[in-house]
Order: structure tokens, then sequence, then C-alpha cells
């Protein structure tokens, strides 16, 4: 592999609200060596012990902090658990309609960075598909927020749900590099997934029915529809970060099968 992948621990959500040392554990017996933990403002010690103990680091990290009231909570976390990038996950569909929209969270993601700049920290956004599909005077209101941003926020594009949004996602990836330094690698079937605002993956919402059975739609990477192959070609240097938001079959053997895959394919 290019380089040693990460796994997005909301992956395997109900295993570590079960045992959070254990399911750690097991992501590094498939072979990560890195992991990304989602909301880990809630359990940081447990955290920073499962890692240690399974000899596993965290380059990024999940946190909703484009709406928190105290950014540092969050970077105090992060920095006790050895994450050098905070990535927000999710601002909804309905702030994401017009030019306006995506220039006032570009303004607040850029107040962030200052922030996490002067505590060593890199900060950047997640995307859903609506910030794709979404589009003002014919151009998706994702293009809008990027021309906003500072030079040095970051992006973690996840390459299932841009692909999902309209997106060509390989030109994308190129057109942003070298901003983009984390891609979620992602796959299945794109005609049954939804591209309209859906929940956040993240969030204590809960996913309607319909939702639920889209997201168990997706697969190993490599055996769905997305162009995994030509994603991982665009990006070389960003950072391999495998996510399901859901999976019909067992978790972990999903996890496998795409470790397994990125291990023969991504040169």
């Amino acid at each position: 592999m290019t380089s040693a992948p990460s796994v997005q621990l909301y992956t395997v959500r109900e295993a570590m609200t079960a045992d959070l040392p254990g399911t750690v554990e097991r992501v590094a017996q498939i072979g990560f060596t890195r992991v990304e933990p989602y909301a880990f403002t809630e359990r940081t010690d447990e955290l920073a012990q499962a890692f240690a103990a399974a000899g596993v680091t965290a380059p990024s990290g999940h946190a909703s902090v484009i709406d928190a009231d105290e950014p540092e909570r969050v970077f105090d976390a992060a920095q006790q658990l050895g994450i050098e990038a905070v990535i927000d996950p999710f601002v909804p569909s309905e702030r994401w309609q017009t030019a306006d929209d995506a220039y006032r969270i570009a303004d607040r993601v850029n107040e962030i960075q200052a922030l996490a700049a002067a505590r060593g920290l890199r900060f950047g956004y997640h995307n859903h598909q609506w910030e794709f599909a979404n589009t003002f005077e014919g151009k998706p209101v994702y293009s809008y927020f990027v021309d906003r941003l500072a030079e040095d926020v970051i992006l973690e594009l996840d390459t299932f749900w841009s692909t999902v949004g309209g997106a060509d996602t390989p030109s994308l990836l190129r057109a942003l590099s070298p901003r983009v330094q984390f891609i979620h690698v992602k796959d299945g079937l794109i005609q049954g997934a939804i591209a309209t605002a859906l929940p956040s993956s993240e969030s204590a919402l809960v996913v309607p029915e319909t939702l639920a059975a889209a997201f168990k739609q997706q697969t190993p990477a490599g055996q769905g529809e997305v162009d995994v192959a030509g994603i991982l070609a665009a990006a070389p240097d960003a950072i391999r970060v495998v996510e399901f938001d859901d999976y019909a079959h067992d978790i972990f053997d999903g996890l496998a099968a795409s470790f397994a895959w990125l291990k023969e394919n991504d040169k």
C-alpha cells in the first residue's frame, strides 16, 4: 500500500459501545495501525488507553467543532490522543443552500483553523453528498466553500458521498490537491444510495429505515460501483481512511476485506 491505512471507528460503533479496548485491539489485529476516532471528547481517557494498548495511532479524528462554544476543549482532547488533524464531520443540508451559506461556513472554518494552528494542529471538514447535490447558480455549493477557505485549511473527502452527490471524484481530487489530506475509502451501490439530504451518520439522529437499507448496500472496497481505484490514483498522498456507514454482514469481515483489497491494489 502507498501508506498505512486508517479506519474510521464509527464503522464499529456498536462494538465500541460494548467493549472499546477490545474493539480497537480487533481492528489492530486486522492490520490497521491507524484509527480515526469519532466524538473523541466523550471518552478521551478510554481511547488513549486503548490506543496505547493496541499500538495504534490516530492521525485524524472527528469532532463537532464548527458549532462548538469551546473549540479549545476539542483541541485539548485531540492533543491528549496525539491527533494532528481535527475534522468536523457534518453541517446539515439546510445550511448548504446558497453561496452565502457556503461562505458563512467557510469563514467559521477559517476562524477555527487559526485557533488550531496556534495549538500546532490542523483543522478541516468532511463532506456528505448534499454539499455536491445542492447547487447554486449551476455550481455545487461545495465549490463556493472551497473558494473561500484559507490556504491552510485541510479537507477530508468522503469519496462515496461525493460520488453519490454527482461529483466526478477523481477529477475533484486532482483539482483540490494537495488540500485533501485524508480520503474516506468507501464503496457500495450508488443507485441504491439516496442523493438527498441525510442526517449525519455520526449524529444522534435516528436513521430512517429507508436510509439504513441504503447504508447496508455499502460494500468492501472494490466490490461496489465507486471508482475506488481511480480515486486512489488521483490522491496518492492522502491518508486512506476505511469507513462503512453500515454493512449487511459482519463488519469486521468487511474491514478485513477492504484492508486486503487496499494492500493488493493501492500501489
